[in-house]
């Protein structure tokens, strides 16, 4: 066998491996056998876990996020389900809130989620639509809100947020995004 020949040859039976590997993770991503051995199908998309922002001068902000999409609701992000949690506390004084998710988004390693407000201590957040963005690049997670600016009395539309700009502080990213698999 000529040089050439050889070298297209090894090519096809990489492209196959490849190519087996690939449907392998596929089909394990939407037909992995449950404990009674029927496939199951993932969720969608989904985006759970927790980090506190880094600041220098020592505020304690944290978010935390139970978020997911049904594989039945695939092309509908807005009926995603769950909660997620942000507070905001210095020197004894701050606040919380608790949001009922009402869109979720993901594209590889970050989502956009948003929630009516169902419980606060807050005036500000108090019944209001907010958005939340998380980069998980599974080193130092990024988020990003849509309360920044100036005028922060804005109503924020379903699955809008702005870009994660705060970083999270080391050790505490354990942000979990499930990239939605439109089909």
């Amino acid at each position: 066998m000529n040089r050439r020949t050889k070298i297209a040859a090894v090519g096809f039976a990489l492209l196959l491996t490849v190519g087996a590997g690939g449907t392998a993770v596929a089909m394990a991503d939407f037909a992995a056998p449950g404990a009674d051995g029927r496939p199951v199908v993932r969720e969608a998309a989904a985006l759970t876990g927790t980090a506190k922002l880094y600041r220098p001068a020592g505020d304690d902000i944290t978010f935390s996020f139970d978020a997911h999409l049904a594989a039945k609701d695939n092309t509908d992000p807005q009926a995603a389900t769950g909660t997620f949690r942000f507070s905001h506390y210095k020197d004894g004084k701050g606040g919380y809130a608790v949001a009922k998710v009402d869109c979720l988004t993901t594209g590889g390693k970050v989502a956009v989620v948003t929630g009516k407000v169902i419980e606060t201590d807050v005036d500000a957040f108090r019944n209001k639509r907010v958005g939340i963005s998380v980069h998980d690049d599974g080193k130092r997670d990024r988020l990003g809100y849509s309360w920044v600016g100036r005028d922060t009395d804005l109503e924020v539309p379903p699955c809008l947020s702005s870009a994660p700009f705060e970083k999270v502080l080391p050790g505490t990213g354990d942000f979990t995004v499930l990239p939605w698999q439109l089909d």
